[in-house]
């Protein structure tokens, strides 16, 4: 198989996750806030902004290390940076295309970074609400804090189902909402999520988002966590159309929940999500005809052309499943045969596999994690977001000529 930068060898074992780290690199906040000459609050908000770098110390997750080469941009020392994380470079927007700013996540140099913070060290301990706080930048106050379960009837349906109800009620609740403070909005941002996971898990006691959806698949406490790693992964994906909906529908004037809900519309019609139930066929077929499943790997899900490397979502998921050994061989198999490393839809759907879980639970993870990015994407519109214009070029018949 494929060896990726993130140090992943074998689908069956969960090994050491091995992060690129040269040299000084990365340094503590107080030489950080030395180097800067700024206060502690700026030296956040540079990380909310993207324009530094940061991660969990490995030695004490509880701390924050700076990237030393965006530091030394801001500042204008000169430091050699051809290791540095670097933006995806795509060009000015074409005609009838939107140009759209963003603070919320980037990927960078084959990596995804959420306000400037790795997903894949985040995955390792944040909760979904520990992420959504970082999207949504609330440094300060937990949103989380000041909400309550809403008592009333859980919708019927699939999740998926109960989902999109959840979030058409909020959308009609709060539609003749009037502007918002940035805390305000995302402590709304906050009900609509805890509503959305109770819609899809049902009532129960207030645990963590990801322990309630535990609790519905009657899942084991490691499992939890490993639901948990996948919510967070799955919460933002850089630039798609899910977001460009979003965001317009934010620019328009809708509100955080009919914002999300329009991007979660169209992320159901995604390449993701048709890749997520691809996968999780091909997985059970390749289970049962390991021989007759390998000709049918194309269409599985291996390989991103968003990820000239791998995703590396994908390759953090599979180290910490600790895939039986039948699964682990199907997709070494397929990874053999496409010459690609699995993505993360079909990591999705084989750590989904893994737990046992309902045939569409790659889905319903993918789709709430997402919905924690979408609702970011809407707050970072309506603050800060630049006006989203997009030329429309007709091409159909003269007008007047029938």
């Amino acid at each position: 198989m494929v060896a990726s930068h993130y140090g992943f060898r074998a689908w069956g074992k969960p090994e050491e996750l091995i992060m690129e780290t040269t040299g000084d690199r990365w340094i503590g906040r107080g030489e950080a806030l030395d180097r800067l000459g700024v206060k502690a609050q700026t030296l956040y908000a540079y990380v909310s902004r993207g324009r530094i770098a940061a991660r969990p110390d490995p030695n004490d997750p509880r701390r924050s290390l700076y990237a030393v080469r965006d530091i030394a941009r801001l500042t204008g020392d000169v430091v050699d940076d051809a290791a540095a994380p670097r933006p995806d470079e795509h060009g000015p927007a074409a005609r009838g295309e939107a140009d759209l700013v963003t603070s919320v996540s980037v990927i960078a140099s084959d990596r995804l970074f959420y306000r400037g913070l790795d997903a894949v060290q985040l995955s390792t301990s944040a909760t979904l609400e520990d992420v959504a706080r970082t999207l949504w930048g609330a440094r300060t106050a937990n949103p989380f804090a000041e909400i309550k379960p809403r008592v009333g009837v859980t919708p019927g349906g699939s999740p998926r189902a109960r989902l999109f109800t959840a979030l058409s009620r909020r959308a009609e609740e709060d539609a003749d909402a009037k502007p918002r403070e940035a805390q305000a909005l995302r402590i709304e941002c906050a009900r609509v999520l805890d509503e959305a996971v109770d819609a899809v898990a049902g009532p129960g006691p207030r645990l963590f988002l990801h322990q309630r959806l535990a609790r519905f698949w009657k899942a084991p406490e490691r499992d939890a966590q490993l639901i948990r790693r996948a919510l967070v992964l799955s919460a933002d994906a850089g630039m798609d159309a899910a977001v460009v909906a979003t965001r317009a529908a934010a620019g328009g004037g809708a509100s955080p929940a009919a914002a999300a809900l329009s991007g979660l519309a169209v992320l159901t019609a995604s390449r993701a999500v048709s890749e997520a139930v691809a996968a999780s066929h091909w997985i059970n077929a390749a289970r049962r005809s390991p021989v007759e499943a390998v000709r049918d790997a194309q269409k599985a899900g291996f390989g991103d052309p968003d990820w000239s490397s791998g995703d590396p979502r994908a390759a953090a998921l599979l180290v910490a499943a600790d895939l039986p050994v039948d699964l682990a061989r199907v997709l070494r198999e397929g990874e053999q045969a496409t010459g690609r490393p699995p993505g993360f839809a079909l990591a999705l759907a084989a750590v989904a596999r893994r737990m046992e879980l309902p045939r569409d639970a790659a889905q319903d993870i993918l789709l709430t994690g997402r919905l924690a990015g979408l609702l970011a994407h809407a707050i970072d519109q309506m603050l800060d977001g630049s006006p989203i214009r997009a030329r429309l070029r007709y091409v159909g018949p003269e007008p007047g000529a029938h």
